[in-house]
């Protein structure tokens, strides 16, 4: 598959990812997206969010209430969700050598890597 242009749509995309903060979904995207260029739609929003997490450039970091989320961090962290507001938080990335090793073998199956959350409630709503 070629690399995908750098388009003026995913630079807009991409900014509106960093600029939201907030690990935000597709729609929350859309919606910082056509405040500034309303012209642009939907589906290249959600297109270019698929394609910029399959290159490396965002990270899908999965489906949380119905929603997959974004992220424009893409060192190596984990995230933290909140039970009571729903706000997820990035947090460090902890030592887990080894962790590979200790999966259990399940034969046909080749781990290539994790998605770790931690999920609890945040020091705002505890």
């Amino acid at each position: 598959m070629r690399s995908p242009r750098n388009t003026f749509q995913r630079r807009l995309i991409y900014d509106s990812v960093a600029e939201l903060g907030t690990h935000p979904t597709a729609e929350e995207v859309y919606e910082q997206v056509i405040k500034t260029h309303p012209s642009i739609s939907k589906a290249t929003v959600y297109r270019n969010l698929g394609q910029m997490a399959e290159t490396g450039e965002l990270l899908n970091i999965g489906n949380f209430n119905g929603s997959i989320h974004y992220d424009h961090n893409c060192y190596e962290h984990y995230h933290f969700i909140c039970t009571e507001c729903g706000h997820i938080f990035d947090s460090p990335a902890v030592n887990l050598a080894g962790i590979l090793d200790n999966m259990p073998n399940i034969d046909g199956f080749h781990v290539t890597g994790y998605n770790l959350s931690f999920i609890g409630v945040c020091s705002q709503c505890k």
